[in-house]
């Protein structure tokens, strides 16, 4: 069955090398019964670990049933480990946070098998633990911890188990019935490889093995019945065991590593929740500066909307007489006709409005305000987006009548009214009466001026009744495209020098393109928003490395239980998966929790400070993702070092 044939092994620890095997050979077949004796020191335990899979040979040669597997790799190695080999050992090295039988289930885990409950109550039972299987093992004597440990060693059917030592750590009684157990499965048929330093427990065995100094000082049997004269097994391959392959992340795998991620951090509330909080916070506060950046960008887009889209702005120019500027429009003063010319170049300009501008008192009975007035066309309102919401605007035929009716903006209804509804109200601008048909709406502050403190009456009565001009102020112009908008500003202007018979060394007028200062806005708007992310994502990244601190020290903590996992089959992937979904757990839980700090924030932030935010789905969504990859890029690493971890030197640890 097993042939090892001059295998050498040598540990260095601080520099000095230790000779554990020195070409030892042996044979063991199926169905013997072995006790490994020697004195500390002399290689038995070492002989154990390589033939049970745990260790590799420095050199030598170790054939199982005639297959070499001295040059499998890890991941083979475990397979074997897994599916035909069981393992007892002395310090049982059960997982202490659970149960009995969720501990006899481990190896069924890894080797992806089905109704692992069922099979792990029947070898309990076949233990006679079945009764105390709901226990965990701070609840259970020696005795009963190691009767566990072999019913976990049995659970997958082995061919062979390895026990080391496994009386070590028992009084009398239970080594007894430790011992009858194993020869019990002896006489079942199983094989058996045992260390132990007593030599009553090794009078136990049918083959006594002494080892001193690395080498085999004696080899008897006391009884070879039970002993099979084939090591051919015809429902056997080794190399069938170690090609089968299935994925750590198989449905019934991944629900138990899941599930055995979910222990590890419950197992640990206060650490967990502390490696959380900087999730929580980081995710939090990128929800929140979100929102506010979202609002920001909200606001300003309806401040925008003010402004106009496509838009043209004709500003007469200004001259300068000795040095002293005279003033805009001083030059070239632009006439209806002008916006009618400007008008017809229909396959430029779309809509096109004359404005000018004044500043005036408005009177309401013993209530009064000076504010600005605008004299603006019919087509003003649609192109400043500042169609009333409430009331409505001039009609053409109230513009030609010059007709006395204004739309105030909110601030002036709210400075002269009060509370009460203006609409039809009738009011005196510089003593003139105007009825009030609508409120426009409300469109904030630019920079230093309230955009609604304005009161806008027909350019026409502004001109001839109020202000006393024959001229416009200002022309606005709005283009079909603004792919043609440097072609509009060329027509615009050679219009303009051809009615005025302007020279084009003269600085006489000027057309500014809307589109930019929008442009401008909303690039500062994008960068204030990018830049409160990037502040907050470092808050996330700070709790990333919280987090890959914790999964270090849980790697620590737990090197014993992952030596334990290696030695029952687990690959580096399993390893790896079960460290990473703890890691994916935690992030993601401070992330779910991080969303609602984030988003109650942004409602207190809005609530008291009166600040405009806006929780949006992409917020959600970017700061669940980031988190996730957060919890798998800071927990790759903690992860890989668990799972390169040597199951003989894990074990070791304390």
């Amino acid at each position: 069955m097993i042939e090892i044939n001059d295998i050498f092994k040598t540990y260095h620890t601080d520099k000095v090398p230790v000779y554990a095997l020195r070409g030892v050979t042996l044979s063991i077949k199926e169905g013997e019964f072995a006790a490994i004796m020697g004195p500390s020191g002399s290689g038995k335990s070492t002989l154990l670990h390589v033939l049970g899979f745990l260790d590799r040979p420095d050199s030598g040669s170790y054939k199982i049933f005639d297959t070499e597997i001295s040059g499998l790799t890890d991941t083979e190695l475990a397979a074997l480990r897994n599916r035909l080999a069981g393992f007892v050992f002395q310090q049982f090295h059960l997982l202490r946070r659970v149960s009995a039988i969720e501990n006899t289930e481990l190896p069924l885990v890894y080797a992806g098998k089905k109704d692992i409950r069922e099979k792990a109550h029947e070898k309990l039972e076949a233990v006679g633990l079945v009764e105390r299987q709901k226990h965990k093992p701070n609840e259970l004597s020696g005795g009963e911890q190691q009767r566990a440990a072999i019913a976990r060693a049995l659970v997958n059917e082995p061919m062979i188990i390895f026990a080391d030592e496994p009386t070590g750590n028992l009084d009398t009684k239970s080594e007894e019935e430790i011992m009858k157990i194993l020869k019990k499965l002896n006489d079942e048929g199983k094989t058996i490889i045992m260390v132990t330093h007593e030599k009553e427990v090794a009078e136990k065995a049918r083959r006594i093995i002494t080892m001193r100094d690395g080498k085999i000082e004696t080899d008897a049997y006391k009884d070879k019945s039970n002993l099979k004269d084939t090591i051919k097994n015809d429902n056997l391959s080794i190399a069938d065991i170690v090609s089968q392959k299935h994925s750590s992340f198989g449905h019934m795998e991944f629900m138990q590593h899941c599930h055995q991620s979910f222990q590890a951090i419950l197992s640990n509330k206060v650490r967990s929740f502390l490696s959380i909080l900087g999730i929580l916070f980081g995710v939090g506060a990128v929800i929140a500066m979100m929102a506010l950046g979202e609002g920001a960008k909200s606001s300003m887009e309806q401040r925008l909307k003010s402004l106009g889209s496509n838009l043209l702005s004709i500003r007469g120019g200004h001259s300068m007489a000795h040095g002293v500027s005279t003033g805009a429009g001083t030059v070239a003063r632009f006439t209806l006709d002008d916006v009618d010319a400007i008008k017809g170049l229909s396959q430029y300009v779309k809509k096109a409005s004359g404005s000018c501008r004044g500043n005036v008192q408005v009177v309401y009975e013993n209530e009064n305000w000076n504010t600005n007035i605008e004299g603006a066309g019919y087509d003003y309102a649609q192109m400043r987006a500042t169609i009333p919401e409430i009331g409505r605007w001039f009609t053409k035929e109230e513009i030609t009548r010059r007709d006395k009716v204004a739309i105030i903006g909110v601030t002036v209804a709210n400075k002269i009214f009060s509370n009460r509804n203006p609409i039809g109200k009738q009011i005196k601008i510089n003593r003139i009466n105007f009825q009030v048909i609508g409120i426009a709406p409300e469109k904030g502050s630019g920079g230093w001026r309230d955009q609604d403190d304005v009161v806008y009456i027909p350019l026409t009565t502004a001109m001839y009744r109020v202000l006393g001009k024959d001229y416009v102020d200002q022309i606005y112009a709005e283009i079909v495209d603004i792919g043609l908008m440097e072609e509009a500003k060329e027509q615009i202007k050679n219009v303009i020098k051809k009615r005025h018979k302007l020279y084009k060394d003269e600085d006489s007028f000027e057309i500014r393109d809307m589109s930019e200062i929008q442009e401008m806005l909303s690039s500062t708007t994008q960068t204030m928003s990018l830049l409160l992310g990037c502040i907050a994502a470092i808050s996330l990244l700070v709790g990333g490395i919280g987090i890959m601190n914790i999964m270090l020290v849980s790697v620590t903590e737990r090197t014993r239980e992952i030596g334990l996992r290696k030695a029952i089959g687990a690959r580096r992937t399993d390893i790896m998966s079960q460290f990473l979904i703890e890691a994916v757990v935690m992030t993601f839980s401070g992330g779910l929790m991080g969303i609602l700090l984030g988003a109650g924030a942004a409602f207190i932030m809005a609530a008291v400070f009166g600040w405009a935010t806006k929780v949006t789905l992409f917020s959600i969504v970017l700061s669940t993702t980031f988190s996730i990859a957060v919890g798998i890029g800071f927990g790759l690493w903690p992860a890989k070092k668990a799972a390169q971890l040597n199951p003989i030197e894990a074990l070791r640890y304390e």
